[in-house]
């Protein structure tokens, strides 16, 4: 197993460490509940140095994302960001990835850690355009601080004016003394901040730093229990959950980042599907009794019928209700359809609603 330069950190505050995608990483610290809370009406700081980062720059850098994505790389102006992924041949998604324009000829993309081998081998294989391709992911680090507070905090550390720097967008500045750190509006909370990149040896520095510029407004830290409870109240997309290698972006709701004035992997496919239409889709659901829902649970309809299943699931920390998403055949996959989900041998009526939750 591998772990993040703030491993013993983790440990020295307290932590549950679990394995996840190889690493050894923090679960949780105070508690689920209390850190999903923290994020959403204070901060809380995540370290998520797990996932992976390449650059890809040179001649032939732009079209080769331009291939191997299904947004539009062409759309990207400096400084910019963009959430896309990485169609596979068999219409179904290699990845959900982000990736950022750094300048002209050189992009930085950040990857899931459980396919970080797997995204590096699959773009690799396209790269017949004469791109550099670089794999960082082992000598970078990545923070996330998230929370209604999170601007107020991070900007104590930087002389770059956070108010200026717009939802997915980034600027490369100094964070507590530390150079050369990617300072972006992103994260996968919904509830605002700064996801920040930096070198290994930095960790330490950025951490604290953090932690003691947020005492006053109540930052704590956080683990990867609470950001997957914050992200499916938000209804995004868990790779290896809710998307994965057979399920299309159309199906899953991401037409919106399929963009088909261009060429690209699966474009037929995904194109005829548009066209034509879905037989499932991934939708939102909200219990309407009490149970909570869990990722592989049937759902079924009236009569008993499988219709589809479960890809995520929770009781919401907000909503005080069970929650999830799931893949459901037509027509129940309309917004308003009752089914039911199968919780432990009980049919759970619940109604199909439009993400966001909360």
């Amino acid at each position: 197993m591998k772990k993040t330069a703030l491993y013993d950190k983790h440990v020295s505050l307290g932590a549950k460490i679990v394995p996840f995608a190889g690493f050894e990483m923090p679960v949780q610290y105070s508690g689920v509940t209390e850190e999903h809370f923290a994020v959403r009406e204070k901060a809380g700081l995540f370290d998520v140095s797990h996932m992976g980062q390449f650059f890809i720059e040179g001649a032939g850098s732009k079209e080769l994302l331009q291939y191997v994505t299904t947004n539009n790389v062409n759309a990207l102006e400096n400084g910019k960001a963009q959430y896309s992924c990485l169609p596979n041949e068999d219409g179904g998604i290699v990845d959900d990835l982000i990736v950022y324009k750094m300048e002209d000829d050189k992009y930085f993309v950040v990857v899931n850690a459980s396919n970080i081998d797997k995204d590096w081998n699959h773009i690799s294989k396209y790269n017949t355009f004469g791109a550099k391709m670089t794999n960082a992911s082992d000598d970078m680090s990545l923070l996330a601080v998230q929370g209604p507070k999170a601007t107020e905090i991070l900007q104590k550390l930087t002389e770059s004016n956070l108010s200026e720097i717009p939802y997915y967008n980034f600027t490369i500045g100094s964070v507590a003394g530390v150079n050369d750190v990617i300072i972006s509006n992103t994260g996968y909370t919904g509830s605002g901040g700064f996801e920040i990149y930096f070198k290994n040896e930095d960790a330490a520095t950025l951490w604290d730093a953090i932690i003691e510029a947020g005492a006053e407004e109540g930052i704590i830290p956080c683990g990867l229990a609470a950001r997957d409870t914050l992200r499916l109240e938000k209804g995004f997309c868990l790779y290896g959950n809710d998307i994965d290698d057979t399920t299309s972006p159309i199906e899953a709701g991401l037409g919106w980042i399929t963009k088909f004035d261009k060429d690209f992997v699966s474009k037929e496919t995904f194109a005829q599907q548009k066209e034509e239409g879905v037989t499932r889709k991934l939708v939102g659901f909200e219990l309407t009794d009490k149970g909570v829902p869990r990722h592989d649970y049937p759902v079924l309809d009236a009569e008993g019928n499988v219709i589809g299943k479960v890809t995520s699931g929770t009781q919401s920390p907000m909503k005080k209700v069970g929650l999830g998403l799931a893949y459901v055949d037509k027509p129940h996959f309309k917004l308003g359809s009752e089914i039911f989900i199968q919780v432990r041998n009980k049919n759970i009526p619940a109604k199909v609603v439009k993400a966001p939750f909360v």
